[in-house]
This record gives C-alpha cells, structure tokens and sequence, in this order.
C-alpha cells in the first residue's frame, strides 16, 4: 500500500512567519506616541535572543560530545566545529550592535521610559550562556547590590538553578584536559624539561630588562619583579597539588593545555590545539560584545542609570574585564618559548604523536 505524499510546506507555514512577524508590538505606539525606532530596538533584541537560542542548542551537543569519561575521537571535530559555528554567531551579535547604534539617543529617548524595568540584563538564554561555559557567581559582577538573578521571573529563576547544578563546559574541558596523553612518560617528562628551559628564559628575560639603560631604575626593577612573579605564577602549575593554585582549572589540566599548545605542529595535537583556540575565541569574543555593549549604552544614555537599574556602562564595562571563563588559558602565552629552545622529544614520542606510514607497497 502506497503511503500518502506529504503535505506541501509553504515557506511562511514552516517559518511560522505570521506568528513571528506579529511578535514586534512597539509599547510607544500602545501609549498612543508611537516612536519610529522602537521597532528597530525590538528586531535587534529579538534576533539576539534568537541566537542566544541556536549558540544553547550547539552547546547542548558540545556538552554532550565532552560529557562522556572518553571522548570518542570522531566526537572531537564536531565539537570544534560548533565552537567555530558559536564564534561566527558571536560574530554576527557585535555587527548587529552597529545597525542598533543608528538610532540616535533623542530616537532612544522617545520611548526607553515605556521599557522600565525591563532589561537587556534579564535576557534569561544569555544567562543560561555565561553558566554552561562556567561562569559562576563569585566570578560575576555586583549588580546594584542584589544576585545577578534577582529581577528574573520566577520560572527563569528555576532554568538558572538548574543550569547552575548541570555540568559546566569548563569543568568537562579540565577532566578532558587532565586525560590527556604524552604529559608524563618514563621517558619524558615534560613538566621537568619545559619548566627548566621557561625558567631560564624568564631569568634572561628579567636580566635584560634591568640592563636596559633607556629605562629608569624603578620602571626596570618594577618590570623584572613583573617577570619574576610571572616565574612564580609558572611554577605554581608544577607544585604539588595539595598547595594553593593561582589557576582555576586543575594543575594537570594546564599542565595539558601547555603541552598541547606548545607541541600543537604534532599532528596528533592538531585537533585538540584547535579546540582550545576556538574555545579562546567564543571567550575574547564575549568579552567583545559585552565591552562594544558597554559603549552603545554610555552613547545613548551617558552616566544615568540602566532601565533595569544597574550602573549603565559602569557595570557593562566592568562585566568585559571579569566575565572571563577561559581566562587560564590566555595567560599560558606567557610562558611560551621560540621553538628552537623547545625540549627534544624522544622518538618514540615523535612517532607516537605523527603519522608514519610504510613506503612498502600495499598487498592486494
């Protein structure tokens, strides 16, 4: 028995467009002073929210892919892959701030009173974002004296608790990260020869720059103590593991996450070295936003306060500098060293992390 041929979708039926079209309801024109730009406020904000949708749904496969005690190997390209898909996303959210940004403050004027005390602050998905990459809240900002969640509604409350209690994207990377292969042999140990050679470099590093007459005495001094406690800071990822740490993840996941970088021409290490410069991307990125955000509001309202009742661009600009994640893994840059100091690696390490294929022809 045939089956029956599927209904034609129409293009509006499948976008549902009536349903999304009728969604932009300007409150100016409800109050009887209908404002031209209000309509633009609301298509930016709503096509944010729509991504903010799609960066949650690509992150529920990433979670997914990473949240297993092994991360199979077919699983990690797709997973750079959505992090690379949330970067161009991110991408596309600092460009839209410019057509936001051609409405004029007076534009602004004539309807952000109908907002109050409605907020770009209590966009709900965005905060479900910060939380799954790991943003916790000794890490955020104070706002207006009050938790971060405090003007949500009492469901999206609940969807924050409850993101809050699931597994965050930068604890799944520190157990992935600690997992990783190759850090310690019988034969090697990079922690010992990539610590000696750093160190040697900090110290020369430190010895230039108090030999360096074109600056004042206590500008050089000032500089090498800067050095000296980036040793320090170093060393702190070797120490025993029972000490305090200046790093947030783990000592053997940056531990990992050094040796990765620093061997990333390895093709073994190719991948995973990807992974966790797209993961510095979606970060720098954020912190793009928030601080390009920062400025369109002290353009269109100055000193005065948030709709929402935060500090305006004090706070926005403030949450560019803290709401960082990945923070960890910018600060390894400090202690890379040229490739021609790099620790030898054995061969047989060499052919462990290559692919080395036999000239021989194949049998048929």
């Amino acid at each position: 028995m045939s089956q029956p041929a599927p209904t034609p979708f129409y293009y509006a039926d499948y976008l549902k467009l009536p349903a999304l079209l009728a969604a932009q309801q300007p409150e100016s024109a409800r109050h009887g002073r209908p404002a031209h730009d209000e309509m633009l406020f609301i298509v930016v904000h709503q096509t944010y929210e729509l991504w903010f949708k799609q960066i949650l749904h690509e992150l529920d496969r990433i979670q997914a892919d990473f949240g297993g005690e092994v991360v199979e190997d077919e699983y990690l390209g797709r997973i750079v892959h959505g992090l690379e898909r949330i970067s161009e996303i991110l991408k596309l959210l600092i460009q839209q701030l410019e057509v936001l940004e051609t409405m004029t403050p007076l534009d602004f004027l004539d309807f952000r009173d109908f907002l109050i005390p409605a907020s770009g602050f209590q966009s709900a998905q965005f905060r479900l974002i910060e939380i799954r990459l790991g943003l916790g809240r000794a890490m955020r900002s104070e706002y207006a004296g009050k938790p971060f969640d405090d003007t949500l509604s009492e469901a999206d409350r609940a969807r924050v608790a409850a993101a809050e209690g699931a597994p965050k994207l930068v604890d799944q990377l520190d157990r992935w990260l600690s997992r990783t292969p190759f850090v310690h042999r019988s034969d090697y140990d990079f922690s010992r020869e990539y610590r000696s050679a750093v160190k040697r470099m900090l110290e020369d590093d430190a010895a230039r720059v108090r030999a360096n007459q074109a600056m004042g005495p206590a500008q050089r001094e000032a500089e090498a103590k800067r050095i000296e406690a980036s040793l320090a800071e170093f060393q702190a990822i070797f120490a025993p593991a029972s000490g305090p740490s200046p790093w947030q993840m783990s000592r053997a996941a940056v531990q990992a996450a050094l040796f990765i970088i620093v061997y990333r021409d390895r093709p073994v290490l190719q991948l995973p070295f990807r992974l966790l410069a797209a993961l510095m991307n979606v970060d720098e990125l954020l912190s793009l936003w928030r601080y390009r955000h920062a400025l369109m509001v002290q353009r269109m309202i100055g000193v005065k306060i948030g709709t929402g009742g935060s500090a305006g661009h004090d706070y926005l600009r403030d949450t560019a500098a803290k709401h960082r994640v990945f923070s960890d893994l910018f600060r390894l840059s400090t202690y890379l060293i040229p490739r021609s100091r790099l620790p030898k690696l054995p061969r047989e390490l060499e052919d462990a992390m290559g692919y080395r294929y036999s000239s021989a022809p194949s049998e048929r």
